[in-house]
Parts: C-alpha cells; structure tokens; sequence
C-alpha cells in the first residue's frame, strides 16, 4: 500500500459505500478540505487503485438471472489463447486461473439453461479446451465487490 495512507483509506472507505458520495460531504466527514478530497481521489485513480466508478446492478433484474460455475481444464500449450477467447465470450463475467485440478474458474450469468448450454458448447468449442464441468448456483449467499482494509 505504498503511497497510500490513512486519509486515502477512508475516503476509499466512503467511496465504496457510495460511489456518488460528494468530495464536499467526503471532506467534512474526515476533516480534510474539498480540494483534498478530489487531488487524492485523482491520485488514486492515477495509481490504479480506483479502477472505475459504476452502478451496482440486481443480474435477476436485467434478464441475467442464471448464475454458473464453470470449471475448465485445458492443453497446457493452448491455455493462454483458451483464457483469452472465454474472456471474450458476453456472459462470461469472470475468469479466474488457478491451482488445483482444474485450470481456471468461470463465473457465467444468462437467462436460462438453453443460453448457458449455448455458452457451454461455444467454450467447447474453444481449440485447447479438454473438459469442462458446470455447477449451476441455485442461491447466493454471499456475494461482494466491497475490499475489506
């Protein structure tokens, strides 16, 4: 957390509790002044700490109701190309490498089994990719963006 200190943290604090908190209320709440506010919230983004500012959305309200798991194994010689063409696919919203059995986790929402087949088959399809197996998630429990610090 080089360059980071305790003011920075808590106006990240506020920000990831609302995004569209104003730097003047940001200010008075942690006794800095506006301007402070807005050259730290400048130099955060310029660090890449702050990646972006977007809307929280409900999927199920938007058609995207269907959430999967997708676990993937594939040719060790293909793998790069394989994560590249699955991070392009439109309902795929996460890809994660990683250790373990299998080569990368993919977290897919659609609206109904017919679409998620349909994506199943496209990542198929993907020269290099050996076998899949999808979990389809029946509830979340627990789901943030929020960084805890």
């Amino acid at each position: 957390m080089e360059g980071i200190d305790e003011i920075d943290l808590k106006i990240l604090r506020m920000l990831q509790e609302n995004a569209r908190t104003p730097f003047s209320k940001i200010a008075s709440s942690i006794g800095v002044s506006e301007a402070t506010v807005h050259l730290r919230v400048q130099k955060l983004k310029r660090l890449g700490v702050i990646k972006g500012f977007r809307a929280t959305i409900d999927p199920a309200k938007v058609g995207k109701g269907l959430t999967a798991i997708v676990l993937l194994k594939a040719d060790p010689l293909k793998f790069k190309e394989v994560l590249r063409k699955v991070a392009s696919i439109d309902d795929v919203y996460e890809v994660y490498d990683v250790t373990g059995e299998y080569y990368a986790v993919l977290k897919i929402r659609t609206s109904t089994r017919e679409s998620l087949a349909k994506i199943i088959d496209k990542i198929g399809e993907i020269e290099g990719v050996t076998s899949t197996q999808t979990m389809v998630v029946l509830r979340t429990i627990k789901e943030e963006d929020v960084i805890n610090f």
